[in-house]
This record gives structure tokens, C-alpha cells and sequence, in this order.
């Protein structure tokens, strides 16, 4: 149950880098995706101009 607690709070405040805006915004509608060497990182969408953003995690 904490776990889920952990992912959505993640998904409300995580920032990440606008490479259009050329600054950094928080991820708008982002989800938690398991990349192909295991590693988590987040994926969602820039809410000024909805370039795809993309934040990768620690390992755990």
C-alpha cells in the first residue's frame, strides 16, 4: 500500500527538463515505465507546449 502511495506522489510533483521550452516544468499525466536495462524513469508530457518529457530514476 505504500508503494502505491510512493508512485503517486511521484507522478504529482516530479520535474523534469522541456527541451522545446528550454526549461524545467513539471511532468503533466506521468507514469512510472520499466526501461529495457531494468531502471525505472518517468514519461509524460510538457503542459505548456506537450513535447513528450521523459526522467529517468534511480535503480531502485
Amino acid at each position: 500500500m505504500c508503494n502505491q502511495l510512493n508512485k503517486k506522489q511521484k507522478s504529482q510533483i516530479m520535474e523534469g527538463y522541456c527541451v522545446k521550452c528550454k526549461s524545467k516544468r513539471e511532468i503533466k499525466d506521468a507514469n512510472e515505465v520499466t526501461m529495457k536495462n531494468g531502471r525505472k524513469a518517468m514519461k509524460g508530457k510538457c503542459p505548456e507546449c506537450g513535447t513528450g518529457m521523459f526522467r529517468i530514476l534511480g535503480k531502485a
